[in-house]
């Protein structure tokens, strides 16, 4: 039997397409546009002339510096995450104490504490230890607000590692520390990645920490720098879209390599 098509879906598809796509389009056009050009055709205008002049203004402004203090603390974020998520949720799975089990719950409360119902103790602690005003005080936090849901992705990846395979290496004589990084580490790779991406886009992503944590330009992330070109590009739609397409390019490089370990990770298919 022949299959039906389906039109209906096909319609729906490319209203979505459509949907997702123009908005894109919009920033990316816009972006190329000078300021006079987009006020007198509008968004939708396909641009006859391109310039760069609105990325120059954009890094000129300061985005620059914005940019790289953004991949310092999205680095540090991801690596604190990783190295304390990866042997936490080890002890998890393959504990079977209470101790462990509590921790995991401890950590699973963290999921229904929001990070602005804390902002006030969070920023008591970081001037305190003296870290206010310093990209320390912006990774930290993140980091400590990224790993309840990262312990959860990867303990659910590495129970599903068959027990077989933790037999078969205390067989051979191998200690915990040597199964987990010839065994368990290996075959988590999947949720590995995905703790990756999720610190990484908590940390690229990040606004409040950034804004209550910080105040000078030297310590300003991509996020602040964009609220900040809002009231300095307000009426320059073209530099502010052009500021957003320079901070996005990270994020879509990201999901691009990475989504469809994102994906099997969030489904609990890393182990198998």
């Amino acid at each position: 039997m022949k299959p039906r098509p389906n039109y209906l879906a096909g319609f729906g598809s490319i209203v979505w397409l459509l949907v997702v796509i123009l908005p894109l389009y919009v920033l990316v056009s816009a972006s190329f546009q000078t300021r006079q050009g987009y006020g007198t055709d509008g968004p939708l205008a396909v641009p006859t002339t391109f310039t760069f002049e609105n990325y120059a203004n954009a890094i000129s402004s300061g985005f620059g510096l914005y940019f790289v203090n953004t991949v310092i603390v999205t680095v540090a974020v991801v690596l604190i995450v990783v190295v304390l998520v990866a042997p936490l949720s080890y002890a998890i799975v393959r504990s079977r104490g209470r101790f462990a089990t509590g921790v995991f719950r401890l950590f699973l409360l963290g999921l229904a504490v929001p990070s602005s119902a804390v902002i006030v103790p969070i920023f008591y602690l970081i001037n305190v230890v003296g870290l206010y005003d310093n990209l320390l005080g912006i990774i930290l936090p993140t980091a400590a607000f990224a790993l309840p849901v990262s312990t959860l992705i990867l303990s659910g990846t590495m129970r599903d590692i068959s027990p077989e395979l933790y037999e078969a290496m205390a067989m051979d004589g191998a200690t915990p520390v040597r199964t987990f990084f010839r065994l368990v580490l290996p075959l988590s790779k999947s949720g590995i990645s995905t703790i990756v991406v999720f610190a990484a886009l908590q940390a690229w992503n990040g606004f409040l920490f950034p804004l209550i944590l910080t105040q000078s330009d030297s310590t300003r992330v991509v996020t602040l720098g964009l609220f900040n070109f809002q009231s300095q590009y307000g009426v320059n739609v073209p530099g502010l879209l052009a500021a957003v397409m320079l901070s996005m390019i990270p994020v879509l490089l990201v999901y691009l390599f990475a989504r469809r370990a994102l994906v099997q990770g969030l489904m609990g298919m890393g182990g198998k």
